[in-house]
């Protein structure tokens, strides 16, 4: 009787040690979805900035057209369903890069620096770009965390029976 005691317990001890790994391996998984998730609703903030951040600069600076219309241009290809990830990495580097040197080009504006709908949009894409930064900081460390689980003892070996993989 002793020995289907013990045999039971060790049972249930092994039963809920797989749980609790199990479950951690999907919480760093989701952890991983969500932080992505998180990038992807910044640059959605992003986007839906462009177009009042054009039209706002559009009249004072008739001069820097074709950055204006570069600028429209990535975000509608930003914004389509057909782009990839990776493709919208590089995308959203070229918007950051555009949208820096329209900045610049604002210098030359007096007017347009004066303007408070101008004001309160660069105030917000300013925000938004902090957000995009951290949310970046946040699914790297994560993803990082992820990984570092994927190849530690003993959640390798669970994470080949579950189909759980490598963030990369």
């Amino acid at each position: 009787m002793e020995f289907l005691i013990a045999i039971l317990l060790i049972g249930l001890l092994l039963f809920f040690s797989y749980l609790g790994i199990y479950n951690y391996l999907i919480e760093v998984k989701n952890n991983v979805s969500t932080s992505y998730a998180n990038i992807d609703v910044q640059l959605k903030k992003r986007y839906d900035l462009i177009p009042n951040l054009v039209n706002s600069v559009r009249e004072y600076m008739k001069y820097e057209k074709e950055t204006l219309e570069k600028l429209i241009s990535l975000r509608t290809k930003a914004v389509s369903n057909k782009t990839q990830s990776g493709e919208r990495l590089a995308l959203d580097k070229e918007i950051s890069q555009t949208i820096g040197s329209l900045m610049v080009s604002v210098e030359n504006y007096p007017d347009l620096k004066a303007n408070k709908n101008f004001l309160h949009l660069q105030e917000t894409l300013n925000e938004v770009e902090l957000n995009i930064s951290a949310s970046r900081r946040a699914f790297n460390s994560y993803v990082k965390q992820n990984n570092n689980v994927m190849d530690a003892f003993p959640f390798k070996y669970f994470v080949k029976s579950l189909d759980i993989q490598k963030v990369k």
